[in-house]
């Protein structure tokens, strides 16, 4: 895996594409059937700091912006998103700092400086995970939290066929591999970590998981349509994994 490689064709994606397809990772939804409105991760953010990474458009932080919190912070690797984020900003009378960078490297963050940093749906494109980690817990203060989802692996495991469902990738395959999206046109890579990667890096950067969260939530289901595909996927097994980490 050349992370180069990876970061420009992720960066070409997202510069072309973007998330104007994906409205379900977007707060207040942390995947398809996962809400911050049921559970409350982020509690009340009025007067804290936060960061986000992997901000796209905007609408995240536009979240929290609307929700009184004292400053906000967003990190995307794609310029084209960063320019979406402060138009959307703008125009909704709130103010952001916003840094176009990978995750992975440094970029002039402060250090030690917010009470929150969260990721919806783009923790897992790192091509570092550790290292991203790491970098997590040094922007946060002591004590602080960090919130992130991503696709649960097992989801990526598993195909439907002939009205059933059966695994076609095993668990354990963490190697990159090349994509192109149902939705529409465009290549990205990525990696299906297992879910004690993602626990194991946070040890090492020294978080402590305080919550992680796998189901499904039944009455988002019932708010769409229940024959949808992902939804079907979604009363089987987990789609969407996110966890709440606190700074040690």
């Amino acid at each position: 895996m050349n992370k180069y490689r990876v970061h420009e064709t992720n960066r070409s994606y997202w510069n072309t594409k973007g998330n104007d397809f994906l409205e379900a990772i977007v707060l207040p939804l942390y995947g398809a059937f996962v809400s911050e409105e049921k559970h409350q991760l982020f509690g009340d953010v009025s007067g804290k700091k936060l960061l986000e990474i992997g901000c796209g458009n905007g609408q995240s932080l536009q979240y929290h912006g609307e929700r009184q919190s004292k400053e906000l912070w967003g990190l995307d690797m794609s310029d084209k998103q960063i320019e979406k984020a402060k138009q959307r900003m703008a125009e909704s009378g709130l103010s952001a700092t916003l840094i176009c960078s990978p995750m992975e490297e440094e970029c002039g963050i402060p250090l030690a400086y917010f009470d929150v940093v969260y990721s919806i749906y783009a923790i897992g494109w790192t091509t570092d995970l550790e290292g991203t980690f790491r970098r997590i817990a040094s922007y946060l203060k002591k004590d602080g939290v960090f919130i992130f989802s991503w696709s649960h692996p097992m989801h990526k495991c598993i195909v439907e066929e002939n009205e059933r469902f059966t695994f076609n990738k095993c668990y354990f395959d963490e190697s990159w591999y090349s994509v192109s999206p149902d939705f529409c046109q465009g290549d990205l890579t990525l990696s299906d970590r297992k879910l004690s990667t993602y626990i194991n890096a946070l040890a090492k950067a020294r978080f402590v998981i305080e919550q992680m969260i796998e189901e499904t939530d039944n009455e988002i289901i019932q708010l769409r349509d229940e024959k949808h595909d992902l939804a079907k996927r979604a009363r089987m097994f987990p789609v969407t994994f996110v966890i709440k980490a606190r700074k040690l």
